[in-house]
Parts: C-alpha cells; structure tokens; sequence
C-alpha cells in the first residue's frame, strides 16, 4: 500500500499551518518494498527508483544522493560513510569502507593548541575551513556500490535524476537544518553557497533552498560516476576550494583514494546472528561487547523493560568505549585486536563484574587482553551524520550510513557539495578530550592516508539464516547505543518497529561518568536509575535511527516490511 496519500498530505499541511500538532507518519508498513530515510524526501527518492525497476542498490544510492541535497547538515558528495548490502541471489553480506582520508602533507602537530588559543579556537582549525576537510569517499563509494551490485535495469543518469531534480527546483529547509543553521549563521556566512541560504540569523524552516551548482555535480556523477570527483573538473574544484581557505588537500590526494572491500563482523547474539561494520567503524566491537554482556546476564523470563534492563544496557557499554579509546584504529595502519577484544574468556570475566543493584565507573570495566595487542585511540564522534535503510522486492537490502561530521562539515562548499570537516575526528593531542567528551591518544593523532575511527553502525540481523532487521543511525557516540536500544526494543520487548523506534532511550560511553536520558524518559525509571548510583542528565535527542523489519511467515517469505524512520529527525519512510 502507499504510505501517504496526496489528499492526507495536504490535509497534514492545513493542520500544521493552523496551528494543531500532528504526530509524523515516521512508520509504515509495505508488501513489496520500503526505503526509511531520516528525510521524506530521500526515502520518496529511493522509492522512485525501485518504483522504475532498480533494486536496493540503486535506490540506496539515490536516497543518499538526495539525502546531500535535502540535508546538507549531514550528509553529501564532499563526505564518506560505510555501507553493508546482501544479495539475496547468494545471500552474501559485503562491507564497503568509504571512510574519507587524511591528506598526504598532514602532520600530527597540525591541530595542536598553540600558544593564546582557547577552546574554541584550538577546535576552530579542525572543523572550519580547509585544514577541516580529508578526501571525499563518498561519490567513490557510491560508484562502487552500483558497479558490485547495481541491477543495471535503471540507468546512472536516472539514478542521480530525483536528488538533480530537487537541487534545481528547490526543497523547504527542514527543522533539523533550521536548528543547526542557526547555531553555527556565523561561520555559515564565510561560504558563498550557505551564505546564499541565510536569511538574517539563520535559515528559516521551510524556506525553499536551492542549489544549482549541486545539481549539475549530480548529472556529472550520473553520466560518469565517481571518475570526475578524483581526477576531472570537480576535483580541481574540490582542491581550489580547500586550498583558498588554507587546506592540504592535493589532486594527488584525490587520485589516490580507494574504497576498501572488507569482512563483515559477524557474532551471534540472543539467537540471532548480527552482521556490522568492522574496524575503522567502532560500532560493531562496541555493540558485540554490549550483546555478549546483556545475554549473560539475562534474567529468567527474559529482559522487560524497567531500571533492571537499563541498567544493565548502561553498565554493558562502559567497557566496549574503554575498549574503543584503547584499542580501536584504522586497520590499514595499525593492528587492531578484535579477536581478543572478543574473546569469550575475556567477556565472561568482566561480565563477572556486574552489580545489577549498583553503577560501576568506567574504570572498573577495564579488562586487560589475553594477547599483546597495540592500542590505538578514538577520535571526535560525528554529529552530522545520516542513515538509510532499503529492502527490494528481491529481497537484497542495503544499510548505509553517510556523514560530513559535524553540522554542515567544515563549512565549505564545492561544486555545491558541502566538504567534510574528517579531520576532527582525529584527536588533537594525546588527552585531549573530544566533542563528546571522549579522549584522545598518540595513536590517533592525524597522520597520512589515515581514516578515522566511526561511530557509524550499519547493522543487519538474521533470523533464521534469512534476514530479520536492517537498523542504523545519526549521532556521535551515541549511534551505536541508540541502534542497539532499537534493535532490542523490537526483539526482546517485542515492540513494533514504530513503537522500537519511538521509545525514548538511554545513553553511557563510560567518560564522562554521566548516563545521558532523553527528555521524555518515564521519571520514575530515571530515579531508578539514579538509586543504582548513575549520575543522569536529560538530552532531548540521543541519536536518530532508521530501522526495517522484515516480518516472514512459516516458509520464510516476507510477509511485512514494517519500516520506520526516526521522529526526532522528521523522518518519513516509503515504500509499496
């Protein structure tokens, strides 16, 4: 069925301009395909192209590409992400890393605090300008995606045709753009395009946005893939652009990024067998050591919701983000230990260290390998980032996640694209905490050719060897803890997709020794929680998590494609 008539849509509209208060349409059900973006737009992109015939890779392409149209705070062209696709034909799982890297002159000194910097301006060269931007994967990683696994029927032009389409006509600034916009108007201002945008303060929500230059950049990657991006036009308009504000950025950066084909993660967890992104992306080491703790401690009858259940999700983080600041990098540079982080031994002596009456800090999760291993640090989290999830009539399904870091990336365009700001999340100095509190070390430090550690967690789940649930999300270190609340909310507290997602959720990295609430929070489980001795502050956004779940019948064949995508981002599925 169609998630959406015209007729409600307009009826939607008159209610909100008169005032009254409409919950989103952020979940729906479909029988033969669905894409759960976090904006309508990009889902109704998808949906499109699986409309015309193409399958999960080609829609998952054209919801990304016209996610950086729609939601440049988050995602584009000029940023990176990782993606998990299966292939129904032979139900294999690839992992594609397009992870953005670090330029081939950057030093580990180059963001260093200099003698009369404070915070913010020791921050300021990391995020803001050209020294901010590492090589673009993210047209690399969509070439590569469609040539692995495009269905051919729809062509490239096509593809890119719904995010052209919206770059040229217009689309009205979200909410979540207006938030943003508002907060960072100053430096937006630096840039013609986002200057162009402004009006007064910020960019009032729905007002119509356009970016021509955007548009022609996607017809170059319709007609010619990623090709132009590295070594052509646009190229030299990327390293124009990052060089006048002061960037490394070379063409010989760009000719020599590569997208990276590696092995899924893969553990089994509550009966089910979970498939993640593997190093550099920390979400599937953190996730797994949370999953091995909770089925460990399962109580008889199984986790309920209530301050048992979200206690032990609090304590079960602690010591993966212990494990992420210690031992997580990039794999192509450094020898990273998940084996060992895994190791069942390992995992049965710290689960050994629950109190489920009473919180533990930090470093009473800390557990020494059984191997030698050679720690590496974490880098800054993203905060602009975007998830979409696609299954086809087929049956192929596609998890992506793409980010240009912080909101808007480093606040420079090219070619209509906004440019990542990457290399914050390399740290700073050794002890430096990050955005979020984490901290830096020596072995994360900015170095050539370097792709920092993620949080992004694109996460398939299986159920008897068929897929289950397609899940992933938006929001820093809390990507993964939020993905994973989801997840369980629907398997074990059998919620609905809508409701899992909906469900306000809880947060805990360890450091800072705080269990972040959402607003909205039943208060009598946050003082539960509190008499456990976690220190709770209220957010009103964790992280925002796009979700499918495949509901099958006796024989294995999809029944329900229940998706939804997340209300705290306005997000609207689509599907048929």
């Amino acid at each position: 069925m169609r998630h959406v008539t015209l007729a409600l849509s307009a009826l939607l509209l008159l209610l909100t301009l008169a005032g009254q208060t409409t919950a989103p349409p952020h979940a729906a059900s479909y029988a033969r395909y669905a894409v759960a973006a976090d904006h309508p737009l990009a889902s109704q992109a998808g949906a499109e192209i699986l409309e015309a015939g193409g399958n999960a890779a080609d829609a998952a392409a054209a919801s990304m590409l016209a996610l950086g149209v729609v939601s440049p705070a988050s995602s584009g062209l000029g940023g990176g992400g990782f993606g998990l696709y299966y292939r129904a034909s032979d139900r294999s799982v690839t992992f594609l890393d397009f992870r953005e890297m670090a330029p081939g002159a950057t030093t580990e000194t180059m963001f260093a605090r200099r003698p009369g910097d404070d915070d913010a301006t020791a921050a300021a060269r990391s995020q803001t300008g050209g020294l901010a931007v590492a090589v673009p994967g993210e047209p690399a990683g969509l070439d590569a995606l469609l040539t692995r696994f495009g269905s051919r029927r729809v062509p490239r032009p096509r593809i890119a045709a719904p995010a052209a389409r919206l770059a040229e006509r217009g689309w009205p600034a979200s909410r979540y753009v207006s938030q943003y916009a508002s907060t960072f108007a100053a430096v937006l201002a630096g840039d013609p395009l986002l200057a162009g945008w402004l009006d007064g303060p910020g960019i009032p929500q729905g007002r119509t946005l356009r970016n021509p230059a955007l548009a022609r950049t996607l017809r170059t990657f319709g007609r010619s893939g990623a090709r132009a991006f590295y070594r052509g036009a646009i190229a030299r308009e990327i390293v124009r652009a990052v060089r006048a504000r002061g960037g490394l950025l070379t063409a010989a950066d760009l000719a020599a990024y590569t997208v990276r084909e590696r092995a899924p993660l893969e553990g089994t967890f509550f009966g089910r067998r979970w498939v993640m992104a593997p190093p550099p992306s920390a979400g599937g080491v953190t996730m797994f050591e949370s999953l091995a703790l909770l089925e460990r401690w399962q109580p008889d009858g199984g986790w309920q919701e209530g301050p048992a259940f979200r206690h032990a999700l609090a304590e079960s983080w602690k010591g993966g983000f212990v494990d992420r600041a210690t031992y997580l990098g990039d794999p192509d540079h450094a020898s990273i230990p998940v084996e060992a982080l895994l190791e069942g031994g390992r995992l049965d002596r710290r689960a050994a260290r629950f109190d489920p009456e009473h919180a533990r800090p930090a470093s009473e999760w800390q557990m020494p390998l059984s191997d030698e291993a050679h720690p590496t640090t974490q880098p800054p989290s993203e905060h602009g980032t975007s998830h979409v999830c696609v299954v086809d009539g087929e049956g192929n399904i596609a998890a992506f996640t793409t980010t240009v870091n912080l909101p808007f990336g480093a606040r420079l365009s090219a070619a209509g694209m906004l440019l990542n700001d990457e290399m914050d999340d390399f740290g700073r100095e050794v002890g430096v905490p990050n955005a979020f509190g984490l901290p830096g070390g020596e072995a994360n430090l900015p170095r050539p050719g370097r792709r920092p550690v993620s949080t992004m967690s694109p996460t398939l789940v299986f159920e008897g060897g068929l897929p289950a649930f397609c899940a992933g999300g938006s929001g820093g270190s809390r990507i993964v803890t939020a993905t994973e609340q989801v997840l369980l909310f629907a398997m074990l507290l059998h919620d609905p997709m809508g409701d899992a997602v909906a469900r306000r959720r809880v947060h805990h990295q360890g450091v800072p020794a705080t269990l972040s609430v959402e607003r909205g929070l039943d208060p009598t489980l946050r003082a539960a929680l509190e008499a456990r001795g976690h220190a709770t502050a209220e957010v009103e956004v964790s992280a925002n998590v796009q979700a499918i779940h495949l509901e099958r019948d006796a024989e294995g064949r999809v029944r329900a494609l229940h998706a939804a995508s997340d209300l705290r981002k306005d997000g609207e599925p689509r599907g048929r």
